[in-house]
C-alpha cells in the first residue's frame, strides 16, 4: 500500500488511463456499426442497440458511483469498474451474435459509469486546490480529446483489422490500468465506509428510481429520431416511464436520509451553476463532433478516415492548451476563464455557419481548431469551480452529479442537432422547391444550359435524346437543391450551438472565485 510519498502526477496518469480508454470506447464503436450489423447478419435499426445498451448502463451507474464508492471503499469500486469493463470488453470482441454483443455492452457500460466520477474524486483527494487545475488537465485531455480521435481511430482499425479489435485494444490497457491502481492508489483518511452493522440502509427504491428514469431517458434520446419521437408508441411508453422515474426519483432522493444521489448538493451556487455549464459543454462538444464530420462525409465527399483527421488537429491544441489552462486556474478567477472559452467557442460555431459547398480541408481544421482552443478553458475552470466549497467527503457523491451533467448533456445535443437536421434540410428543400418552376426564369436558363450539354456529350438527336437529357436535367437540379438544404440545415445547427454558448454566459457570472492556499489532504 502507498504511504503517502508516491508522486501525485504518477496517480493522476495511472487513473487517466482506464478514463481515456472508456471515453474513447464511447464513439470509437459507432464507426464501426456497419461493419458488426454485417458480420452479425443484423439489421441497420438493431446494430444501434450496441450504442443504446451502453449508454442505457452507463447512465444508470454514473449518479450512483459516489454512493457505491462510499460503499465498498473507491478504490475497490474504482478497481471493480476497471475489470468490469476490461472483461466486458474482451467478450464484446468474442460475441457470435448481437444478443449476446449488446448483452456484453450492458456490463460494459456498468463498468465504465464508475471510471470517470472516481478519476475525478482521487484527483480532487490528491492535489490542494491551488494545483487541482493542473490536475485536471490531464483528466480533461482524456475527456476532451478521445471523443475527437475515436471516430478516426474507429474508422482505421475497422478498415485495417476487424471491428472486434475496436474491444480488444481496451483488454492490455485495463490490465495495466489494474495493476498499476492496486500498486499506487489508496483511500483517503476521510473516507469512511458506510457500515449495515451501524443502522445503514441501502436505498433499492432510490436506485431503483434513478436507474428507471435515466435508463428509459437515454434510450428516447437515442432512438426518438429513428422512430419520430412522441409519434411512436414505443417512444410514448419510455416517456412516461421516464417521468415516473425521474419525478418520483428526485421527490424520494430529497426525503431520503441516506440518498444514493444527494441533490441537496445542488444548493451549493458553485456546484449548481458549475454542473449546468458541464451539461452545456457536452452538449456543444459532443455534437458539433457529431456535425463536422458528417458534414465533411455528405457533402464534401470525405472519406471517414480523412473526415475524422479533420478533427485531430484540435485535440492536438486543447492538449497543448490545457496545462496553460491548469496554470492560469489558480491566478484567474474561473468564471472569467469560462466566459472567454464560451465566446470563443461560440463565435468558432458562428464561422462554421459560414461555411459553403466550396471551403477546402485547411478552412475546415481551422475552425475546428478554433473551437477547441476555446473548449480547453471550459473543462479545468468548470471542475475546480464546481468542487471550490464541496467538503471533501461530499466528493464522491458530486463527481457523480457532474458527469451526468455531462453525458446527458451530450446525448440532448446529439439527438437535438440530428433531429433538427433532418426537419431544417426538409423545410429549406420545400421552400427552394418554389423556385423550381418553368414561371422562374433562372430555373429555365438553368435547365436548358444543362440539357443542352447533356444532348452534345451524349452525341445523339432525336427526340428520345432530347426528352432522355431534360429528364437527367431535372434530376441534376433537384439533387442540387437538395445538397443546398443540406447545407442550409447545416448552418442552421452551427448557428444554433453558437448561441447555447453566449445564452451561458450570464449564468457564469454568478460563480464564486475558489478559495486559495487550502493544502491537500493527505491520500
Amino acid at each position: 500500500m502507498p504511504d503517502g510519498s508516491v508522486n501525485p502526477w504518477v496517480i493522476a496518469v495511472v487513473v487517466t488511463l482506464a478514463t481515456f480508454m472508456e471515453v474513447l470506447d464511447t464513439s470509437i464503436a459507432n464507426v464501426a456499426l456497419p461493419h458488426i450489423s454485417g458480420n452479425l447478419s443484423a439489421g441497420a435499426d438493431e446494430s444501434t442497440w450496441v450504442l443504446t445498451s451502453y449508454l442505457v448502463s452507463n447512465a444508470s451507474v454514473l449518479p450512483l458511483s459516489g454512493w457505491l464508492s462510499g460503499l465498498i471503499g473507491r478504490k475497490r469500486f474504482y478497481m471493480s469498474c476497471v475489470a468490469l469493463f476490461t472483461v466486458s470488453s474482451f467478450l464484446c470482441g468474442l460475441a457470435p451474435s448481437l444478443g449476446v454483443l449488446v448483452m456484453c455492452r450492458i456490463l460494459q457500460g456498468a463498468g465504465g459509469g464508475g471510471l470517470q466520477p472516481s478519476e475525478q474524486a482521487i484527483l480532487n483527494d490528491t492535489f490542494a486546490i491551488e494545483k487541482r487545475g493542473m490536475a485536471f488537465a490531464v483528466y480533461g485531455i482524456a475527456v476532451v480529446v478521445a471523443p475527437t480521435i475515436g471516430p478516426w481511430l474507429g474508422g482505421w482499425i475497422t478498415d485495417n483489422f476487424s471491428w472486434r479489435w475496436i474491444f480488444y485494444i481496451n483488454v492490455p490497457v485495463g490490465i495495466i490500468s489494474l495493476l498499476l491502481t492496486n500498486w499506487l492508489v489508496s483511500d483517503p483518511p476521510h473516507m469512511k465506509r458506510a457500515k449495515l452493522k451501524e443502522g445503514f440502509r441501502i436505498d433499492y427504491i432510490g436506485i431503483g428510481l434513478i436507474s428507471l428514469g435515466l435508463g428509459s431517458m437515454q434510450i428516447i434520446l437515442d432512438k426518438g429520431e429513428r422512430d419520430d419521437w412522441l409519434s411512436s408508441g414505443f417512444i410514448q411508453v419510455f416517456f412516461v416511464l421516464m417521468l415516473i422515474g425521474i419525478v418520483a426519483g428526485i421527490i424520494w432522493e430529497l426525503r431520503h436520509k441516506d440518498p444514493v444521489v444527494d441533490l441537496r448538493m445542488l444548493k451549493d451556487r458553485n456546484f449548481a451553476v458549475a454542473t449546468l455549464a458541464m451539461f452545456f459543454l457536452g452538449f456543444v462538444l459532443y455534437s458539433s463532433t457529431v456535425l463536422i464530420p458528417q458534414f465533411l462525409q455528405q457533402m464534401m465527399g470525405y472519406t471517414a478516415e480523412l473526415a475524422g483527421l479533420a478533427l485531430s488537429p484540435g485535440g492536438a491544441v486543447i492538449m497543448v492548451m490545457m496545462p496553460v489552462v491548469g496554470f492560469l486556474v489558480s491566478r484567474v478567477n474561473t468564471k472569467y476563464l469560462i466566459t472567454f472559452g464560451c465566446t470563443v467557442s461560440a463565435l468558432s460555431l458562428f464561422v462554421m455557419a459560414g461555411w459553403t459547398l466550396d471551403i477546402d480541408y485547411r478552412h475546415a481544421v481551422a475552425a475546428r481548431m478554433m473551437q477547441s482552443f476555446g473548449l480547453a478553458f471550459l473543462f479545468i475552470p468548470i471542475n475546480v469551480s464546481a468542487f471550490a466549497f464541496v467538503p471533501k467527503e461530499k466528493t464522491n457523491m458530486g463527481t457523480g452529479i457532474i458527469n451526468l451533467a455531462r453525458n446527458v448533456g451530450a446525448s440532448v445535443g446529439i439527438a437535438t442537432v440530428t433531429t433538427l437536421l433532418q426537419r431544417r434540410t426538409q423545410h429549406h428543400q420545400s421552400q427552394l422547391m418554389e423556385h423550381v418552376n418553368t414561371l422562374n426564369l433562372a430555373f429555365q436558363t438553368k435547365l436548358h444550359a444543362i440539357t443542352a450539354a447533356l444532348t452534345r456529350g451524349g452525341g445523339g438527336a432525336g427526340s428520345g435524346a432530347g426528352s432522355a437529357a431534360t429528364s437527367h436535367a431535372y434530376g441534376m437540379i433537384y439533387g442540387s437543391v437538395q445538397r443546398q438544404a443540406a447545407m442550409m440545415a447545416f448552418v442552421d445547427n452551427f448557428h444554433l450551438l453558437g448561441i447555447v454558448f453566449f445564452f451561458v454566459i450570464p449564468v457564469l457570472m454568478l460563480l464564486k472565485r475558489p478559495p486559495r492556499g487550502a493544502s491537500a489532504p493527505a491520500h
